[in-house]
């Protein structure tokens, strides 16, 4: 005889969404089965935010998405509660006393890789909560894309080469969103977050939204993607990675809407979606690696030979790096976009990466922490892979001697001058060479204006740089 009238909760954290959310639906499964209440929680730690360098842009996204979130939640007959804490510390008692007050019997998460994420969920099952962890950020949970010795791939082409065979052996598939558990509710009051935030508004919000983007780059861009992705003056890429951040949409999605339309995509190099698929499994690689080696959520470096790197760490030229203030267009048009929008293009990424670590040797972990306190659509996982692939220190990253060149990735990369100009427009009277070549720039004659405020000269010249980043990062060559 089934035991009736026990009550699950559904906690929310990297998953606002009632599409594609297995834990949701387990949630609503059990309350069903056991003829019982179903709760949603979402809870709030400005304090641990803080610690973790939560951008306040990203914030803000989330607490659009939480209201969102429980619009969509009081249609199927569930509330949506928010607690406010301050550390992850706080959550066993405050999550007890909640779960006796709604008298809950089973609690459903998505699993996080996040180390921090991941002893806070430990303890809490070891003290007896009632913890149900469901992968639902990746399409394949950590641990299931392995080598032959069972172990995590350290190389990206071998892990989506097993990531594809998986995938092809298995259909991609999405669950629905649950149907109503109970009478749909009175819509919930205005949900508001007690910390620091920054607007943004210029981003549109919700599982809605995010489908639609994702249909129309399928439809109209992705067959481009290859060919355009790199160049930040065309729109070439999909713009979900805050949604993905974010769990608003899910890879699995993703890759099911690929697959629909381009049903060769695993097995076919020539498929349209090849590119933009593999940008996917970038994603998963890093969040499985964060799950294999915690380290990588504590800063170390993933090759441990770069413990031996002696960086400069000018904080002079880092606050000339971080205002879009160092004399190269490219690099401050970059860091000019993801200050004003929380948002930089990938290729000036890797651009303004390779620039801090190596043309001034800074330490990858000042940038990647900066970054984290702008990004819109930060990622532990994503953000740790993509610094310290660039500076060489990590997994399967880029050579130590591979010295982005400024001028070089300018002109190719923003031949018009297009995207710099949006950003600097202070040098909107120069020439295209002028712009991609800074070096023979003569300042005091391009700024005679007096109502004209002034580019700063190089902070570095290219050639020097690069000679000093090969010496100093040779760190990381093996005897």
């Amino acid at each position: 005889m089934l035991v009736s009238n026990m009550n699950s909760l559904m906690w929310f954290r990297q998953d606002l969404r009632v599409a594609d959310n297995p834990a949701l639906l387990a949630a609503c499964e059990f309350a069903k089965k056991h003829q019982g209440q179903v709760r949603a929680l979402y809870i709030v730690t400005p304090s641990q935010w803080a610690q973790h360098d939560v951008a306040p842009i990203q914030i803000d996204f989330i607490e659009r998405h939480i209201n969102l979130l429980a619009q969509s939640l009081a249609a199927l007959g569930i509330a949506l509660d928010v607690l406010h804490l301050q550390w992850f510390s706080d959550t066993h008692t405050a999550l007890n006393e909640y779960l006796q007050q709604h008298r809950i019997d089973a609690v459903f998460a998505g699993s996080e890789p996040e180390i921090n994420e991941r002893r806070r969920d430990a303890q809490l099952i070891e003290h007896g909560v009632p913890l149900t962890l469901i992968n639902q950020d990746c399409v394949f949970a950590a641990g299931d894309v392995l080598n032959l010795s069972g172990d995590m791939y350290k190389v990206f082409t071998p892990f989506a080469k097993k990531w594809k065979s998986i995938a092809s052996q298995k259909a991609i598939l999405t669950v629905a969103a649950p149907t109503p558990v109970a009478a749909a509710l009175v819509l919930p009051v205005n949900i508001e977050f007690d910390c620091v935030k920054r607007s943004s508004q210029q981003w549109a919000a919700g599982e809605g939204a995010a489908k639609r983007i994702l249909d129309q780059f399928l439809v109209n861009q992705v067959a481009d993607y290859q060919a355009e992705r790199d160049f930040p003056a065309l729109d070439g890429t999909s713009r979900l990675s805050p949604f993905l951040a974010l769990g608003v949409i899910s890879s699995r999605q993703c890759v099911a809407a690929i697959l629909a339309r381009y049903p060769e995509a695993l097995v076919d190099d020539t498929s349209p979606a090849k590119t933009w698929l593999n940008e996917l499994i970038w994603r998963e690689f890093y969040r499985h690696l964060l799950v294999a080696f915690p380290r990588l959520s504590m800063e170390h470096n993933f090759n441990e030979l770069g413990d031996g790197i002696v960086w400069r760490n000018d904080p002079q030229e880092f606050k000339a790096w971080c205002d879009g203030q160092t004399g190269y267009p490219i690099v401050d048009a970059a860091m000019r976009q993801l200050n004003e929008t929380g948002w930089m293009h990938n290729r000036l990424r890797m651009v303004v990466a390779s620039f801090l670590t190596k043309h001034l040797l800074v330490d990858w972990r000042w940038g990647e922490r900066y970054f984290r306190q702008q990004l819109i659509d930060g990622d532990l996982a994503s953000n740790n892979g993509g610094w310290q692939w660039s500076a060489g220190t990590g997994c399967d990253a880029q050579p130590y001697f591979r010295v982005f060149n400024p001028m070089t990735q300018s002109s190719k990369f923003d031949p018009d001058t297009s995207f710099i100009k949006r950003y600097i427009p202070e040098i909107a009277r120069w020439s295209i060479k002028d712009i991609h070549e800074p070096k023979s720039v003569n300042v005091n004659d391009l700024f005679a204006q007096p109502d004209n405020q002034g580019y700063p000269k190089p902070i570095v010249e290219h050639k020097m740089a690069r000679l000093r980043a090969i010496e100093v990062l040779s760190a990381l060559k093996r005897g």
